[in-house]
């Protein structure tokens, strides 16, 4: 059994969506820390499933891409017939998150006993986002404080730790990016605990070939202009 923190009772949430090339790696890498993962896949074009599924991980599959709220709510639903789980975490299937700040976040919630840790890339200096996705995370952070009242430095990381009570109270009907601000404005409404925790979102050649970064940028604007 893993010594990190956690290791037997937190489900790991992947939302998957062809992501063949990297995901098999994402999940041995993490499997090896944290056995419980469950990739959530959206309706995916290329074996991103199969891959997932024979690097350990469980596989749910959705029949139609639905959205990465969609695959998150679908994980979160699985994860919760797992008496013993204590808390989830949100991670990426393209490899930017780091299974060292997972950790840390995890550790830092049950030695405080706080319902949410949310990753900030903001909090230290490790990320690297370009000029337009960083004036667009400013300004998504300020439009996530003035709608939810729950004040943060990085408003749509997808890194985050969920205790199983924020779980069952955390409702996600925003399919899409939206889904990100629903969370959050959810944890404001249910008046969770929360915490953020440096993290380091790692912008990678393989990422930024697909144009996750642009793309997400302006799905962020989508998000806050249309919701």
């Amino acid at each position: 059994m893993s010594d990190a923190p956690g290791a037997d009772r937190t489900w790991f949430v992947i939302p998957l969506f062809n992501e063949g090339p990297v995901i098999g790696e994402v999940v041995a890498q993490l499997r090896e820390r944290y056995p419980l993962v469950v990739c959530v896949d959206d309706g995916s074009s290329d074996r991103s499933a199969a891959i997932a599924a024979a690097a350990g991980a469980a596989v749910v599959r959705h029949p139609y891409n639905m959205g990465q709220g969609a695959a998150l709510k679908t994980g979160i639903d699985y994860a919760l017939r797992d008496p013993a789980m204590t808390q989830v975490v949100t991670f990426d299937a393209d490899g930017q998150h780091q299974v060292d700040d997972a950790a840390a976040m995890i550790s830092l919630r049950e030695s405080e006993g706080v319902d949410v840790v949310l990753g900030s890339r903001f909090l230290d200096g490790r990320t690297k986002p370009g000029l337009i996705k960083r004036i667009v995370l400013r300004g998504a952070v300020w439009y996530s404080n003035l709608t939810s009242g729950v004040h943060l430095t990085d408003a749509h990381n997808g890194l985050r730790v969920l205790g199983r009570s924020a779980c069952e109270r955390i409702t996600i009907e925003q399919n899409r990016m939206a889904h990100a601000s629903e969370i959050v404005e959810e944890i404001g409404r249910h008046e969770l605990t929360v915490r953020e925790h440096p993290v380091h979102i790692l912008y990678t050649d393989y990422s930024r070939a697909k144009g996750q970064s642009v793309l997400n940028s302006v799905n962020i604007v989508i998000d806050m202009l249309f919701r």
